[in-house]
């Protein structure tokens, strides 16, 4: 990862500062779901014709509000890397309230895995299942999803949109194909790096994480704007993939195009 050791400088605070509003714009859309599908919610009951009851077979805290679940896997069951499915808590109460999540295993893997933030303020989905034990069981849907690889590039995450771009890369990985790539992170503070070793030890350098509310050393200490695009991106004749609250992915997006990125280089779910 690209350490910076510096204490916050008077540029992130002034940017702090003029920021405030963008802060609040790319992170009020984190809801009940994978931030980067969230969108899709409410059509998630016409596209998912079949739904399976699946066993939690176990639970493993990552960061203080994220956890990786790993759920049995439905015969036949299939799905690419960066798709998601709609996914419910199978208790009374619970069982029409499904929210969409990414899948965070390999296709080929014998079960599934999901990995979610939780939100206790929201009293919903994340919420219930924060509660849930190893036996419980859950709903899944069929998979979907746009968040399709299409070469190597540049993938830029916020908070828990960072979770389509986990399967991506552990194939890649596994292919021996992760040169060429880069991961730019942004979370609010350093406890809320998901999966920060594995990005580390996969991508060295070419994993820049940045916290937009922590002054916590080694790390960037701004947010993803055009200076920071420039900085960090040399050539924007690649593809990007960008997931996170939709006013990131949007703010984002329009920074990548007046810095020269073509749109159909931008993958982003829509």
């Amino acid at each position: 990862m690209v350490k910076s050791h510096a204490k916050t400088s008077a540029k992130t605070t002034k940017n702090r500062i003029n920021k405030g509003l963008s802060d609040f714009n790319f992170f009020q859309t984190f809801r009940d779901s994978d931030c980067c599908f969230n969108r899709r919610s409410k059509q998630l009951k016409d596209m998912s014709e079949y739904t399976h009851n699946v066993k939690i077979k176990k639970i493993e805290q990552l960061t203080p509000d994220v956890k990786r679940y790993v759920v049995e896997k439905p015969e036949g069951y299939s799905f690419q890397p960066g798709q998601a499915t709609e996914v419910s808590v199978k208790k009374e109460g619970w069982k029409e309230e499904g929210r969409p999540f990414t899948f965070t295993n390999l296709p080929e893997d014998d079960y599934l895995e999901f990995t979610i933030k939780s939100y206790p303020s929201h009293e919903g989905v994340t919420d219930k299942m924060d509660d849930l034990k190893e036996g419980d069981e859950l709903i899944i849907g069929d998979s979907w999803g746009a968040i399709t690889y299409k070469g190597p590039g540049v993938f830029i995450a916020g908070g828990a949109g960072v979770t389509p771009f986990i399967s991506i890369f552990k194939k890649l990985e596994k292919e021996g194909e992760l040169k060429k790539h880069k991961m730019i992170f942004s979370n609010h503070t350093a406890e809320d790096v998901i999966l920060e070793d594995m990005w580390e030890n996969w991508l060295g350098d070419n994993f820049i994480a940045t916290l937009t509310n922590d002054d916590t050393k080694g790390y960037e200490h701004d947010f993803i704007d055009k200076s920071f695009l420039e900085e960090h991106v040399k050539d924007f004749n690649q593809h990007f993939y960008v997931c996170g609250p939709q006013g990131m992915v949007e703010d984002v997006s329009a920074k990548l195009k007046d810095l020269g990125a073509k749109p159909d280089s931008i993958t982003f779910e829509q």
